[in-house]
């Protein structure tokens, strides 16, 4: 099984000259937990998730584990005042800048169950060989997959 064959093509992305309120959009709207970035070629820059903005709201005490957790931990008001020192801050700032790993449509489906279990991520970018994001696996794609092509057969 090739990268290829269980890639989502359809990829939401963030452009570099985007806000973090601009992610924290497109994130909700889209009910997914991060994005790759990219220049206006379309090539990967970046990434960023949930966790990243999250982390750049900076809660004053204790280590806080999803959106949910972090919104009842923290005050409305320590909330508020965390969000709009951030808000207008370009993504860049905040994200995953060099060594992301990454995927190309011709890599194996050991490869990709390899690096989601070795470093514990929940999506990686697909690229082709100039750096273009072309799609993006995530744990929840390779369920799916495993699922529809093995186990149902088994």
């Amino acid at each position: 099984m090739k990268v290829k064959d269980f890639m989502i093509t359809d990829v939401i992305v963030a452009k570099k000259e985007n806000t973090i309120k601009d992610v924290m959009n497109t994130l909700v709207v889209n009910r997914i937990g991060g994005v790759p970035i990219v220049d206006n070629q379309g090539i990967l820059v970046g990434i960023v998730s949930d966790g990243d903005i999250i982390r750049s709201i900076n809660p004053k005490v204790g280590k806080m584990y999803d959106m949910i957790s972090y919104m009842f931990y923290v005050a409305k008001e320590q909330l508020e005042e965390g969000i709009e020192l951030i808000k207008n801050k370009n993504i860049m700032s905040i994200a995953k800048k060099g060594d992301i790993y990454c995927v190309s449509p011709e890599d194996t489906m050991e490869k990709v169950l390899s690096v989601l279990s070795k470093h514990n991520f929940k999506k990686i970018p697909v690229v082709d060989k100039d750096r273009k994001v072309v799609g993006v696996i995530s744990r929840g794609d390779v369920i799916r997959y495993v699922q529809k092509k093995i186990i149902d057969k088994l």
